[in-house]
């Protein structure tokens, strides 16, 4: 399926618009401990690849920087990825910035969910919260999207 027939599919699709937004003041940048959050399918070789229609997420240890790609899409170019982990999980830019004062600290945990979907409501309604609440849990503060 070219990238101009999933574009046909989902253009018409309505957006989600809520009552009202949860919001928190988070701490100052320089003291905010920063997860990634990426849609890439991203997962430690020990850990089950994603499925087609997969709407759970993978938890990426930082600290075991051996991610490979689960993308089962044909539309999917793994190329960057395996050339530079850093387009689709940008780690090692994160240290950079904790190591300059810029950030906080980096999480010791960060998330992976398969970005092509057809129906969100699953990642929507449950496992984008379950994955929100495991990264406060761990005391995150901001979170890194990198959508692929």
């Amino acid at each position: 399926m070219a990238d101009s027939d999933i574009k046909a599919l989902t253009e018409a699709l309505p957006g989600e618009s809520f009552e009202t937004t949860a919001f928190t003041t988070p701490p100052p940048l320089a003291e905010a401990t920063v997860a990634i959050v990426t849609t890439a399918s991203l997962h430690h070789p020990d850990q089950d690849d994603f499925e087609v229609m997969d709407t759970g997420y993978r938890v990426l240890d930082d600290s075991q920087r051996d991610y490979v790609t689960g993308h089962w899409s044909p539309n999917f170019d793994g190329t960057g990825f395996a050339y530079d982990m850093n387009t689709v999980f940008p780690a090692e830019r994160l240290d950079e910035l904790a190591e300059r004062g810029v950030i906080g600290r980096v999480a010791g945990q960060h998330l992976a969910y398969a970005g092509n979907q057809f129906d969100l409501s699953a990642v929507r309604m449950d496992s984008g919260p379950a994955g929100a609440k495991f990264l406060r849990g761990q005391g995150v503060d901001i979170v890194l999207l990198t959508p692929v």
